[in-house]
């Protein structure tokens, strides 16, 4: 008898040890993949088998937004808890920006530093570098990822199509030799490399006029900006986002005994795409096409490392995209003329740069085996309450005063509760505000399209107040404005309120 109480003692304790053991949180984050882009989000014209399989044993949402309809506010807001348009020099970095988040505040990764974790960003970052624009490339580049909360990092500074187009580790340009330094400059061209203005016929990839794409050629691309130098460290784009990959891969090995968070930051399917040779022309829609094919087998490899090593009941897995879509964007690529019937906005108008929905409302799908069922939610959230809610989850203590805009949606994050936000402020070219299945648009004097120079896209600004009924009318087709003036003096007023940060 005594042995039977024993034994039942032990497995008690083994269990309770099970339930309090901290779950292993990966975020994967796609760089300007729209809601449509997706076989799991109703794309027909392709397929992603692995995040269908992500989003079939988890929760996928669908009315989850980003905070903006561009990438640097948007990982701002992810990182720290707050809305970016209430600081000034939030928007679209170069690739030679200094630092933007603060090192002295609370942040997402700090969140899990607090409650034990090891952590680490893989991919891209843009969020800027250094305490100022000048900066040493050659020597310790700080403060950066590391000074924010992430004990390892390993990225390239801003985006694909902008130089510098090397990778650091930690604070150190990878494969860098000494003997020829790395120069940068976003205003007038250094050294002696060839540009996409001078010599077009260096480049395998065409870039389209009015984007910028025509300064150092990288790879045979043409980039924005200017550098110099850094010979042996520039990376071929066919062949970073493996290298991002195995990163991410060791990092889930290394740590699997322990608590860890992982920011996987994907460069899919933002321009320039090159796809690995293995995807390329698979996917029938160009190059975008392949890039998102690229990005789902890379999903589905961190899914097999996971399970591979015995944590996948143990950790969470979350997938979304920092903005919508956008098809030509400054390379001539075939995401236009092989778009072949395939929808990237899926119900939306707009797009990337956007206030209509397809600038912010993405995938977002929540994963954790053995805890969450296949369900699909129309909880209103934002990638924005990661903050408060994994500081709740991990019972991380947040002052009144730090990311006062993240709220804690840890129930309609685990299915519990059908019930999202109350209230969500997106920012395209205007600020915009959901509340109770309304959208209201402030009026805003900027081009309604961005233009068939540029990307060709809906902005969503007007001069005259916008105001769409979403639960009936995703498309924002029908202006409700005139008929509902009440209403919209409601959400004006309530927008008016959170920018004043009175809510």
């Amino acid at each position: 008898m005594m042995k039977r109480k024993l034994l039942f003692l032990l497995f008690f304790s083994i269990s309770l040890l099970g339930v309090a053991q901290k779950p292993n949180v990966i975020i994967i984050y796609a760089d300007d993949l729209g809601y449509g882009d997706l076989s799991c989000y109703g794309a027909t014209k392709i397929h992603t088998p692995h995040l269908d399989k992500l989003a079939k044993q988890g929760i996928r949402f669908t009315n989850a937004h980003s905070t903006s309809a561009t990438c640097t506010p948007s990982r701002y807001a992810l990182m720290t808890g707050q809305y970016p348009w209430r600081r000034t020099g939030t928007n679209i970095l170069p690739g030679d920006a200094a630092l933007i988040v603060p090192t002295n505040k609370i942040t997402l990764p700090k969140v899990f530093k607090q409650a034990g974790y090891q952590t680490a960003i893989v991919g891209k970052w843009h969020l800027g570098l250094g305490e100022q624009v000048e900066k040493n490339w050659n020597g310790e580049i700080k403060p950066g990822p590391n000074e924010t909360g992430f004990d390892y990092s390993f990225i390239f500074p801003a985006t694909a199509d902008r130089v510098p187009s090397v990778f650091v580790e930690n604070h150190h340009v990878v494969g860098l030799d000494s003997t020829d330094p790395i120069q940068v400059d976003y205003h007038k061209k250094i050294g002696n490399d060839p540009t996409g203005a001078e010599h077009p016929e260096l480049l395998k990839m065409k870039a389209s006029p009015n984007h910028g794409h025509n300064n150092t050629i990288v790879n045979g691309i043409g980039r924005i900006g200017f550098m110099s130098g850094g010979k042996t460290a520039r990376w071929t784009d066919e062949e970073m986002p493996l290298t991002f990959l195995e990163k991410a891969k060791t990092f889930i090995d290394v740590n699997k005994s322990k608590p860890f968070f992982l920011f996987y930051a994907l460069t899919e399917p933002h321009v320039p795409r090159m796809p690995s040779t293995m995807f390329k022309g698979k996917s029938g829609l160009g190059f975008r096409g392949d890039a998102i094919l690229q990005l789902d087998w890379a999903v589905g490899e961190i899914m097999k490392q996971v399970k591979a090593t015995g944590i996948e009941k143990n950790t969470i897995i979350i997938f979304s995209s920092d903005n919508g879509p956008v098809l030509d964007d400054g390379y001539v690529d075939g995401a236009v003329t092989e778009l072949n019937g395939h929808t990237p906005n899926g119900p939306f108008r707009g797009g990337k740069y956007s206030a209509l929905e397809a600038g912010t409302c993405v995938p977002f799908i929540m994963n954790w085996p053995g805890k969450l069922h296949s369900k699909t939610s129309d909880a209103l959230i934002c990638q924005m309450d990661l903050l408060a809610s994994f500081a709740s989850l991990l019972h991380v203590p947040l002052a009144d005063s730090v990311a006062t805009d993240s709220k804690n949606m840890l129930p309609a994050l685990l299915g519990k509760s059908s019930t999202g936000r109350s209230e969500l402020v997106t920012q395209g070219g205007a600020l915009s505000i959901i509340k109770d299945g309304w959208k209201y648009i402030e009026p805003n004097n900027g081009p309604a399209n961005t233009g068939p120079l540029l990307t060709n896209i809906e902005t969503g600004n007007a001069p005259h107040t916008q105001l769409y009924h979403l639960a009936k009318d995703k498309n924002e087709s029908i202006n409700l404005s005139g008929s509902y003036p009440d209403k919209v003096k409601e959400l004006a007023s309530l927008l008016e309120k959170i920018k004043q940060n009175k809510p």
